[in-house]
C-alpha cells in the first residue's frame, strides 16, 4: 500500500505546488472534480488507472511514465491483480520501454499462477500487432511458470521465443533451436509447419545434416496426414479450410523432400539423393491447389532442375556444365548456390572452372548486401571452397585472401561451431 497513499501523496504535492485547487485542476484535466477527489482520498482508497495517471502526468507537465514505479502496488490494491489496471498498465509499460515496472508487475502477478493466462493473452496480442520483441518479456514469463509441460500456450511460447531468438549469430540461433526442439511436435498443427519449416532450416545453416533429416522426416509425417485428411474432406465434399500458416501448403510438402535430398548429397548418398529430387519435381498431382500452390510447383522443379545438376556434378559428370551455367545464367537467384556446387565438383574432381567464375565475376562482387543467415551461410561455404580451389591451383595470395575473408564471415556469424 506504500506506493498507493505515496502516488496520491506525490500529487497533491504536485498542486499545492503550483496553488491548483481541485475543482481548478478538474477544469484543466478534464476529471470531473468530484471523481478527482475520490482518486486522491487517502483514507478511502479509490484505484487509479492508468489512462487517468496519463492524464494527470500530462495536466502537470510532467514526463511520460510519470510515478509507474508507484503503479505497480495500484495493480494490487485490492489484493489480486485487476485486469482492468494491470493489462492496459503492462502495454504502456511495453509502449514506454519501462521494463522494470513491466518485470515487477509480471513478478507479484505470478505470485498465483491462475493469472499466466492473461500474460498469455498479452503476449499474443503484442505478437499479434507485430510487437514480437515487446512481447518476449511475456513469453519468457509464461515458459518459466507454467506449471503445465504439455499446454499449447506453453508450446507456442517456446516457438514465439524461438523465432524472436533467430538472427545474424548462429550460436544462439542453435541454442534456441535447442530450447524449442522438445516442444515442436506440443504446437497445433499450423504453427508445428512453420515450426519445423524454421528448426530444419536453422539446422541446415549449421550443417548438421542428421539433424534435418530427423526433423524433416517427422515434419513430413505432419505434412502428409494434414494432406489425407484434406483429400477426405474434398472427396467427401465437405468444406476444408486451409490452415493459417506462413507459406502456401504445397511448400511444406516440397520442403520435406528437398532437405532429404539435401541430406543425402552432403553425406555423398547421390542416388537417394536423386531418388528424393523426383519426389519434389512435379507435384502438380496434388488436389485442391490453387494459384499461390500453383506458383510453388514451378518453383520446386526449378530447384529439382537445379539439383539433378548439383547431384551430377558432385558424381563427376563434368558433361553437364555447359547446361548448368545456362540454367545459372537463366536463373540469377541460384548462382551462389550454383557455383558453390561447381566448386565443390571441381575441388572433389580437379577439374577447372576459371572461365566460369570470369563470366560470373560481376554477380559475385555483389554478395556482400544481403543479410539473411541462409544467404550468408552460403557465401561462408562458397569462400571456403574458393580458398582450397586457389591453393590447389598455386594462387596462394588469393587463396589467402579468401580465407581471411571466409574467417572474418565466420567471426560476424559466430559460425565456429559449425562443419561442412
Amino acid at each position: 500500500m506504500e506506493g498507493v497513499i505515496a502516488i496520491r501523496l506525490e500529487i497533491r504535492k504536485c498542486l499545492q505546488e503550483r496553488k491548483c485547487t481541485i475543482r481548478s485542476f478538474a477544469r484543466l484535466s478534464g476529471i470531473t472534480a468530484s471523481y478527482l477527489s475520490q482518486l486522491l482520498n487517502i483514507e478511502r482508497i479509490k484505484p487509479i488507472s492508468v489512462r487517468y495517471m496519463d492524464v494527470i502526468a500530462k495536466t502537470l507537465d510532467q514526463p511520460e511514465g510519470w510515478l509507474y514505479e508507484l503503479y505497480v502496488d495500484e495493480c494490487f490494491v485490492t489484493g489480486n491483480p485487476h485486469r482492468s489496471r494491470v493489462k492496459p498498465f503492462l502495454l504502456r509499460c511495453v509502449e514506454l520501454g519501462k521494463i522494470d515496472n513491466l518485470k515487477s508487475v509480471l513478478s507479484r502477478m505470478l505470485e498465483d499462477l491462475s493469472e499466466i493466462e492473461l500474460v498469455f493473452e498479452i503476449a499474443e496480442e503484442l505478437h499479434s500487432n507485430g510487437k514480437q520483441k515487446e512481447a518476449v518479456p511475456f513469453y519468457e514469463c509464461v515458459v518459466e511458470n507454467e506449471k503445465y509441460q504439455h499446454s499449447e500456450r506453453l508450446a507456442i511460447s517456446h516457438y514465439r521465443l524461438f523465432r524472436a531468438a533467430l538472427g545474424d549469430d548462429l550460436e544462439k540461433n542453435r541454442e534456441a533451436a535447442i530450447r524449442f526442439a522438445p516442444f515442436r511436435d506440443r504446437l497445433p498443427i499450423n504453427y508445428q509447419l512453420d515450426g519445423y519449416y524454421k528448426l530444419t532450416g536453422t539446422s541446415f545453416n549449421l550443417h548438421k545434416w542428421e539433424e534435418v533429416e530427423t526433423y524433416v522426416d517427422e515434419f513430413r509425417v505432419v505434412v502428409k496426414a494434414i494432406y489425407s485428411e484434406k483429400v477426405r474432406r474434398l472427396e467427401n465434399k465437405k468444406k476444408c479450410e486451409p490452415l493459417v500458416t506462413e507459406r502456401p501448403f504445397v511448400f511444406y510438402y516440397g520442403y520435406t523432400y528437398l532437405m532429404k535430398s539435401i541430406a543425402f548429397q552432403k553425406k555423398e548418398q547421390y542416388e537417394e539423393a536423386k531418388k528424393h529430387i523426383s519426389y519434389y519435381a512435379d507435384l502438380s498431382w496434388m488436389q485442391g491447389l490453387d494459384e499461390e500452390n500453383l506458383k510453388q510447383v514451378q518453383q520446386f522443379k526449378l530447384w529439382a532442375e537445379g539439383n539433378n545438376f548439383t547431384v551430377d556434378l558432385l558424381m563427376g559428370n563434368k558433361g553437364v556444365i555447359p547446361k548448368y551455367v545456362q540454367y545459372l545464367k537463366e536463373h540469377p537467384k541460384e548462382i551462389l548456390a550454383g557455383l558453390l556446387t561447381l566448386l565443390e565438383s571441381a575441388n572433389k574432381h580437379e577439374f577447372s572452372i576459371d572461365e566460369i567464375l570470369e563470366d560470373f565475376r560481376e554477380q559475385i562482387s555483389g554478395w556482400d548486401g544481403r543479410n539473411d543467415m541462409t544467404h550468408r551461410t552460403y557465401c561462408f561455404s562458397f569462400l571456403h571452397e574458393l580458398a582450397i580451389y586457389n591453393f590447389r591451383h598455386l594462387r596462394i595470395h588469393q587463396g589467402l585472401n579468401c580465407t581471411l575473408q571466409c574467417l572474418n564471415l565466420s567471426l560476424n556469424m559466430n559460425n565456429g561451431g559449425t562443419s561442412k
